[in-house]
């Protein structure tokens, strides 16, 4: 969704997150919306910064999904 990024979660490239677990916030349409991690991985980019205009589609974030046991 268009949107502008007003927080990113504590996670640099490289880090393990849990589905679901907060990766960032955006503004849009003066509500605030949270942006998850889709599945348990690996954070293998974060391409977001505080501040900036998105527009739909824009990739913020890309998890790497680690396989299961």
């Amino acid at each position: 969704m268009p949107g502008t990024v007003i927080r990113i979660g504590e996670f640099f490239p490289g880090d393990q997150v849990r589905a679901g677990q907060p990766l960032l916030w955006l503004e849009a349409m003066k509500m605030e919306h949270v942006i998850t991690a889709p599945v348990t991985g690996t954070l293998t980019e974060l391409t977001a910064e505080v501040g900036r205009q998105v527009e739909l589609g824009t990739v913020l974030a890309v998890v790497k999904e680690e396989p299961g046991p």
